[in-house]
């Protein structure tokens, strides 16, 4: 029997779309385990905001009776408006190493595209730049962050042989925090800090930011708009980041950097890392998993850095080095011995310019892959 590749039409397909590959990494101490129910919501065509403007199609593949694969195929109507690129995206891919069932997954998306006149499918690519994308083709034996892919080293063979080639990487550094802050950051911090009259947010509790959430976002959709693949975020769906992370965060390791009149010009969004933790929740927050993610936001020795913004106004006049300054100390006082970069484009010269100050290695590398079709 070959493989036969199911449409997810029904909330408990949808249940085993998710949990899929926690079968197939149930022994990879490297996989990051994500939470159940935020990828459900996430692909829940009634919850997820993103529905106003996409459409989504998921596949199961079986074999012998038996989930051996996944993936979701997405037409991000604004991004085809903004970029002017009739793409589809593809994301949440899965699957054994088994040529019959990777091409059989990627054949449906194919055949989905040709129905809507796309011409070119890109991706691991999600909804918005907030979900997981980028293949991992370097880095299979570094354990990965909350939130990131991890996929097996078979992956990108795979893809290559069904005529998918690099559109773009992201790459990610491994960073040791040094004992005391550089004196160069922090010296052009405060001069920075002086020079155009700004300072650095303080507060104690996370629920002190949420008046500031639409405006770390509003400060996103500036930042990022001309970044690849890149699309604005909705109000509905900055309430919905707002309500989804924003209990969760520690103050002190998101620096805010405000304006003479308060208004937010830049800010870091970093974390201690919960890698670890998530691998004992394995996907779940009840009954004992929000205990594991607790502990490690209070106690840690690693973070992650998400993604930092400056606000186009103020770029090029040495912003990050006052973000580099509040993180560098709030990682010294918690001891902090490794941060994790995440992803950022091997094109962005400036961000990857700053960790030239710290010790530290290049260790991960992700892919975004393009097949154009022939459909006009």
């Amino acid at each position: 029997m070959g493989v036969i590749i199911k449409e997810v039409e029904s909330k408990s397909e949808l249940k085993k779309f998710v949990k899929f590959p926690f079968s197939l990494y149930a022994k990879n101490n490297f996989w990051i385990p994500p939470l159940i129910f935020d990828e459900i919501n996430t692909l829940d065509k009634t919850k997820n905001p993103a529905f106003e403007f996409c459409k989504a199609k998921y596949w199961l593949a079986y074999k012998k009776e038996r989930i051996v694969g996944r993936v979701a195929a997405i037409i991000n109507k604004r991004y085809i408006e903004l970029w002017n690129n009739n793409y589809m995206r593809f994301g949440w891919l899965d699957f054994i190493d088994d040529e019959e069932v990777s091409s059989s997954l990627m054949n449906a998306v194919e055949s989905w595209a040709g129905e809507n006149n796309i011409e070119a499918i890109h991706g691991p690519l999600g909804f918005t730049d907030f979900d997981p994308e980028g293949l991992l083709v370097e880095g299979f034996n570094e354990i990965g962050t909350f939130g990131s892919i991890y996929n097996d080293p078979y992956y990108p063979a795979h893809l290559e042989k069904l005529g998918y080639i690099k559109d773009t990487d992201w790459i990610e550094f491994k960073i040791s925090p040094p004992a005391e802050v550089p004196e160069k950051i922090s010296r052009i911090a405060n001069l920075v800090l002086k020079k155009y009259n700004l300072k650095v947010l303080k507060v104690k509790k996370a629920k002190e930011l949420l008046p500031y959430g639409r405006e770390i976002f509003n400060v996103i959709n500036d930042t990022f708009k001309d970044l690849y693949g890149f699309v604005v975020l909705s109000e509905k769906q900055i309430d919905l980041y707002i309500k989804q992370y924003f209990n969760f965060i520690r103050p002190d390791y998101v620096p805010i950097i405000l304006d003479k009149s308060g208004k937010i010009i830049a800010f870091g969004i970093t974390m201690p890392s919960l890698s670890l933790a998530s691998q004992k929740a394995k996907g779940r927050l009840l009954p004992f998993g929000f205990i594991h993610l607790l502990r490690a936001i209070k106690k840690n020795d690693c973070a992650d850095l998400y993604l930092t913004g400056v606000r186009p106004d103020y770029q090029d006049k040495g912003i990050n080095a006052i973000l580099i300054n509040e993180m560098a100390k709030v990682y010294i006082k918690d001891k902090i011995r490794c941060v994790e970069t995440n992803r950022e484009l091997e094109t962005n010269y400036k961000i990857l310019g700053q960790w030239k100050e710290f010790d530290g290695r290049q260790h991960k590398r992700r892919r975004c892959y393009i097949k154009t079709l022939n459909n006009k």
